[in-house]
């Protein structure tokens, strides 16, 4: 270990002295396989303990780190390159001292060390190139340290365990090493680390060469680290080159699926391009399609919530995420009563997880449904997949799926028969708030006391209302007369008593919920903007929450605060009670864009936008601290945040729709752009292969002085395209 990393019993700390303080992460993943590595590529059990190589909800590598004899190597450069596929860290040496002369054995940048790590199918690959630029010829140690603690991953996250597995003693072979460790849950994980050339010493946990280099050359080892699969690869640099090759097509493969949008500011096409990249490295191919995972690293698997939002923020670039969000979480729908998963018959599912302590019941969300809106949101992406791709046949096979879904909400879902569906968990290990904003204190009322349970919160409410109405489009298109008019009336008594229990006419907006007594919780918050987004607002009230929402306690600068300023708790660092969320602002700017307000949405929109210019790579993180903006700084980061998260990668998308006004209607093969608008600092936008049906069309949106023009550059098929002004 170095001498800027400390061990106390079993855990890591840095010194804050470190260059390592201020380290920013880099994220590589590929299915259930993910890897969280320095900036030099190195992984270690420190920190926030994210770093590792993680498979399958296990941490299969703890640590790996490269060293130059017993020195690590400096850091000249390192990125993910834009596809999001690749790692490449360039590294060279300090100057490493001779035999105390005052010589020195090898001057600064004299060697240089390029480092190129991908991810395939459960395996970790690495490509060390080592390039001799100096006049004479050297030799230098090059060591390799590893580990694996086979951690679960709510054990990085801070869980305590009474008792774990047994780790098993390593076995060295030939080239490789296994390390192993035998489950509670009676599953042996298997760590296997191959290297070629086969290093001059390797044992538990280091690998060790004696690498000679003549003047101008180079010389290469390859290392692969595979996760459960103990195989060994014949030839380790063929398997490394089919494997990049394989990633790079099953990649391209994912975006000639989906749109592709090029605008006329150079910062904007490198926002779109890096989400649209780590939106294809978090859509996982499962046996139901495709599924967008929520976040790296705490949230790499299926969420029911994350994946429907995201798809719904895709559906106009690329249909065929919903396809397989709708087609999973159909398979996955609740069939009886569990209160342990929180789960009823119909309800749709809140996570799943794999892994040891989910495999015992340790933790509750092997497959967990305590989630009030995954299931009207389910019906929404519904009738939304439907109306973008009319797709009657796949519609037909999930009815029955879409009439258990409403039929939770008619019972289940409204525990005490008032109208309004609430939540109250039932499982003691599962989650107390059930909406989007889970924390344990994000529902109170206005002098801070929390909310009692069961609670409505307004945007549930709103997805209701937007479900059955979605519903009863649907139903009508299958020749359900009768369904389509139930759900219609359903759908407008809704509206009505949502309007007369919720709306709070001194604060000018809706109130964040109604608690067990029916007492609302008469507090400022971004939920209620999404209550623009599914149309249950009353068409007098958008202007004034608009209004509330973009006020100096309502936007930061970067964007809008999940809780106004001027409520008791807020507070800027907080999860939910303060902070700005990309995927919140997004929704909230698709309501404002629907109730004719496209100014007021290209709001958050133009704060994201500069947010995304201060952040690395342009990455937006799950989330980022709620602090007012100040002039020349960036927004401030919240520490654990997920990053890349699907629904902030998906933003950017909804909020072009947005300003936009686009709508796509595949049963009339027609586009529509209502009253378009586009920020100053965007002033053109190109959409190609935007796929309606069998047809496709290329766009060319520019903005004029007075309004915004739209021209069609391709046409395959008998497209419509609209405008309205």
């Amino acid at each position: 270990m170095d001498d800027d990393v400390i061990q106390i019993e079993e855990q890591y700390y840095i010194r804050a002295t470190s260059s390592r303080a201020d380290e920013r992460t880099r994220v590589l993943k590929h299915g259930d396989t993910f890897g969280v590595f320095d900036r030099f590529g190195d992984m270690h059990p420190i920190g926030f303990g994210e770093q590792g190589l993680f498979h399958q909800g296990t941490r299969y590598l703890s640590r790996m780190e490269l060293r130059i004899g017993t020195v690590r190597p400096m850091l000249l450069s390192s990125t993910v390159n834009e596809a999001n596929d690749v790692l490449a860290a360039d590294l060279t040496n300090p100057d490493i001292p001779g035999d105390g002369n005052g010589t020195m054995a090898l001057p600064r940048g004299v060697l240089h060390i390029s480092r190129t790590k991908f991810i395939w199918q459960g395996i970790c690959y690495e490509r060390l190139r080592l390039s001799n630029y100096g006049l004479q010829p050297i030799t230098i140690g090059l060591t390799i340290r590893f580990d694996a603690d086979f951690v679960d991953i709510f054990e990085v996250r801070g869980s305590r365990r009474a008792r774990r597995g047994q780790r098993l003693d390593a076995r060295v072979d030939d080239g490789s090493c296994t390390l192993g460790y035998e489950g509670l849950d009676g599953v042996l994980r298997q760590t296997t680390l191959e290297f070629e050339p086969t290093p001059v010493e390797l044992g538990a946990s280091t690998a060790r060469y004696d690498v000679s280099l003549g003047a101008q050359k180079h010389e290469t080892i390859f290392v692969a680290v595979c996760c459960q699969t103990a195989h060994k690869h014949r030839r380790l640099a063929g398997a490394f080159g089919e494997g990049q090759t394989a990633l790079a097509r099953a990649l391209a493969s994912l975006r000639r699926q989906q749109a592709t949008i090029v605008t006329g500011n150079q910062q904007v096409n490198t926002w779109i391009e890096r989400s649209s990249a780590d939106l294809q490295m978090m859509v996982t191919e499962t046996p139901y399609g495709l599924y967008p995972y929520a976040g790296v690293p705490w949230f790499s698997t299926v969420f029911g919530r994350d994946g429907i939002i995201t798809a719904l923020q895709l559906l106009w670039v690329a249909p065929v995420i919903g396809r397989g969000v709708l087609a999973h979480l159909a398979a996955m729908q609740a069939t009886e009563s569990n209160p342990e998963q929180d789960a009823e018959p119909g309800k749709i599912l809140h996570e799943t997880r794999t892994g040891e302590m989910a495999a015992l019941g340790e933790v509750p969300f092997g497959r967990y449904y305590g989630s009030v809106d995954s299931t009207p949101l389910f019906v929404m992406l519904a009738g939304a997949y439907f109306q973008r791709t009319g797709d009657r046949g796949f519609m037909e096979t999930i009815w029955p799926n879409i009439e258990r879904a409403l039929g939770w909400i008619d019972t289940h879902g409204d525990i005490d028969g008032d109208g309004f569906v609430e939540y109250a968990r039932r499982s003691a290990h599962g989650l107390v708030q059930q909406g989007w904003k889970d924390s344990h204190d994000s529902v109170f009322h206005a002098d801070g006391t929390l909310a009692d349970a069961p609670i409505a919160l307004c945007e549930v409410q709103g997805y209701v209302y937007a479900a059955r109405c979605a519903a009863a489009e649907m139903a009508a298109a299958l020749g359900r007369t009768a369904r389509a008019d139930e759900l219609r009336a359903q759908a407008r008594q809704l509206r009505d008593r949502f309007d007369e229990a919720f709306w709070c006419d001194d604060l000018g907006t809706y109130a964040l919920a109604l608690d067990g007594k029916k007492k609302p919780c008469r507090v400022r918050s971004s939920n209620a903007g999404h209550c623009l987004f599914t149309g249950i607002a009353g068409a007098g009230r958008a202007r004034r929450m608009a209004g509330v929402l973009l006020d100096e306690t309502g936007y930061s600068g970067w964007g809008i605060r999940t809780l106004a300023a001027c409520e008791v708790r807020y507070n800027p660092m907080s999860y939910h009670n303060g902070s700005v969320w990309p995927h919140d602002n997004a929704l909230i700017a698709a309501g404002l864009s629907r109730y004719g307000l496209r100014q007021e949405s290209l709001k958050p929109f133009e704060g994201l936008f500069q947010a995304a210019t201060f952040l690395d790579l342009h990455r937006l993180p799950e989330l980022f601290c709620g602090f007012s903006r100040r002039p020349g700084e960036g927004p401030t980061l919240y520490p654990v945040a997920c990053l890349p998260q699907a629904w902030a990668s998906g933003s950017v998308f909804m909020l072009l729709q947005a300003c936009l006004g686009l709508t796509i209607d595949a049963h009339s093969s027609e586009v529509r752009f209502d009253n378009p608008a586009l920020p100053e600092w965007v002033p053109e936008l190109r959409i190609e292969n935007l796929q309606i049906g069998d047809g496709s069309v290329d766009l060319l949106i520019e903005r004029h002085p007075h309004d915004v023009g739209v021209t069609v550059l391709r046409r395959d098929g008998r497209i419509k395209v609209e405008v309205t002004k």
